[in-house]
């Protein structure tokens, strides 16, 4: 049953003009009765101008990208990638034409912001939405996304993963681009193990992230299959979680260093992330890689550039990207059952060697 203005209006208390000023923006409304009108629009799913049935499937020029933080290279690249296959003209020749206008929603990471924004871009229509990044592993969560992105997609609104799986429930999704994050953290410590590391620092991301968890599965599992590991073991013992940015790195390459002097590789959730860590073994007066071995994850265009250069996983944030958006604008089919595992590929470079002989 389509939700009417009116029904807002009852619900907040207040008279059909009073919604419709508040939504305009266009009349003064004191804070209170505002509150409760928008409380009101959360509550019900109200979407502007939905009362016509006609309407209530249109879709608008507006494409949603969702990302964690724009600052992030990470998220960044993704976000210009698939803008360049969102609002690109449609035939070349400069003229209007099949571009759509790429908006990017920055959650700060937060489930209450990612909710928001997408309640937002119901509300105007949004042809496409893409989100980026790993998801948010709490069921209450997951649960009301894909409610929402339901919604969305029963309006019309076509609904894009890059980076991320699809939901345990829910088939809304045009695709889901996965990136092959537990094979590129298993590669990767096989690669330090390769070299003769046996005490192997790891700094993870946000514990309820979906990318964290399938990289330290990925570590754990390489640690187990070398004898290396068992469950309580020196694989959890050296683990700490952290934001991925530079500060975690640092903070909790310090903290693992004093937990255990004698480890000979840190291993870094993602490339900013190393180069905390990187800065944190400096600042011990220990030399990388021929006193510590750190690695990193995702091949960020600053991390050849590092000194040493950084050894990674790259993941091809960009093709990934443009991919999401062609499937977001109905250029490319999706693809088979909807999902693609997004293979990813191992840098070697000199931050890591064997460990020091003594």
């Amino acid at each position: 049953m389509t939700v009417t203005l009116a029904d807002v209006a009852a619900r907040a208390r207040v008279s059909p003009a009073t919604v419709s000023r508040v939504l305009n923006g266009n009349y003064p409304v004191a804070a209170s009765t505002r509150e409760r009108v928008l409380r009101a629009v959360d509550d019900l799913d109200y979407v502007l101008n939905g009362p016509a049935s006609s309407l209530a499937a249109a879709t608008s020029d507006l494409v949603g990208i969702l990302v964690n933080d724009i600052a992030d290279p990470f998220f960044g690249i993704m976000a210009g990638a698939a803008q360049t296959q969102i609002g690109g003209p449609g035939d070349g020749s400069g003229r209007a034409g099949g571009e759509k206008l790429a908006v990017i929603c920055n959650t700060g990471g937060t489930p209450e912001r990612e909710l928001t924004y997408l309640t937002l871009l119901q509300r105007q229509r949004a042809a496409a939405v893409v989100l980026t990044g790993g998801a948010i592993e709490d069921p209450d969560h997951q649960a009301a996304m894909a409610a929402k992105l339901a919604k969305l997609a029963d309006a019309g609104t076509r609904i894009v993963f890059c980076g991320r799986p699809p939901l345990p429930e829910g088939d809304a999704l045009v695709a889901a681009l996965a990136f092959d994050n537990r094979g590129g953290g298993r590669r990767l410590t096989e690669h330090l193990i390769s070299l003769g590391h046996r005490r192997i620092g790891y700094v993870a991301g946000p514990p309820e992230r979906t990318t964290t968890r399938h990289r330290l599965e990925g570590h754990r599992e390489a640690l187990r299959d070398a004898g290396l590991d068992a469950e309580g073991g020196d694989g959890e013992r050296l683990t700490v979680h952290g934001p991925y940015d530079r500060r975690s790195g640092y903070e909790a390459t310090l903290d693992i260093l004093r937990r255990e002097p004698g480890i000979t590789a840190v291993v870094a959730a993602n490339d900013t992330v190393a180069l905390g860590a990187c800065a944190a073994v400096r600042d011990q007066g220990l030399r990388i890689p021929q006193d510590i071995s750190v690695a990193g994850f995702d091949d960020l265009p600053f991390s050849v550039d590092a000194v040493p250069a950084l050894t990674t996983v790259r993941l091809p944030l960009f093709e990934a990207g443009a991919r999401a958006g062609r499937l977001a604008m109905g250029k490319e089919n999706p693809p088979p059952g909807g999902i693609a595992t997004i293979a990813a590929e191992l840098m070697i470079r000199g931050s890591t060697a064997p460990p020091r002989v003594e």
